[in-house]
């Protein structure tokens, strides 16, 4: 099998989950997304200015009737809160940020140039940039995607081990993590960009990924990676 198909977007995310299905069917790998996600809120937002479900705010910021926002949330441009959201206090929705349904958007998180699919919390403290973030993902308090190396060089998405055929060259310098559906990652995590983990799998607490985490595995401490049974 070529592993790179792995990091997919067909083997990461089951799309009935996303209003953003439509951009992600058409690209291969769930970062070529990252840089249309603002022009596919504002079309998609052309069509929820006819949808009575949705309130407009401002010129470029469509929020769900059923979503409970807190008045000291903000919200920069190309927003979209879905039903049954909360965003909490002091949420800092920089821009480009598309949010679906029944998630937490906790007290000082900040979103930027992301798609959050349905049943997704980030809700302490966290900072998600150029992500996708996946059906019923989690991420603990504190936990982050740094999106930007040191050395401000173009991402590159690598395997290990068994997975070392997995080096694709992605063209971007921003990059935060791809999280597949039904990821947990603990508190004070730090997601490296070019991280993509596969679905089901869950991340110990205080721990630094980067590269690709296979489905239903374990990161424990130390960077050791197991799979579920074991």
């Amino acid at each position: 099998m070529n592993h790179q198909e792995l990091v997919t977007v067909k083997n990461l995310y089951d799309l009935e989950h996303t209003q953003a299905r439509p951009l992600l069917e058409s690209v291969t790998y769930p970062w070529e997304a990252l840089d249309k996600i603002g022009a596919f809120i504002l079309e998609l937002g052309k069509q929820l200015d006819n949808d009575p479900d949705y309130e407009k705010r401002g010129e470029t910021v469509w929020i769900h009737k059923t979503a409970k926002v807190w008045d000291s949330a903000y919200f920069g441009d190309n927003v979209i809160i879905g039903p049954n959201t909360e965003v909490r206090q002091c949420a800092f929705l920089r821009g480009n940020a598309l949010v679906g349904a029944d998630d937490v958007v906790g007290n000082s998180t900040e979103l930027k140039n992301v798609i959050v699919f349905d049943h997704v919390e980030v809700p302490h403290y966290n900072y998600v940039g150029d992500a996708i973030l996946g059906y019923h993902s989690h991420m603990g308090a504190g936990s982050i995607t740094s999106n930007v190396k040191a050395d401000r060089s173009n991402v590159v998405v690598k395997g290990y081990g068994e997975y070392s055929d997995i080096n694709i060259e992605t063209g971007r310098y921003k990059f935060g993590a791809m999280l597949g559906d039904w990821v947990e990652v603990g508190c004070n995590s730090v997601l490296n960009p070019g991280t993509v983990v596969g679905r089901h799998s869950n991340i110990y607490p205080l721990s630094p990924i980067r590269g690709y985490v296979p489905e239903n595995s374990i990161v424990k401490t130390g960077n050791v990676i197991v799979p579920k049974n074991q």
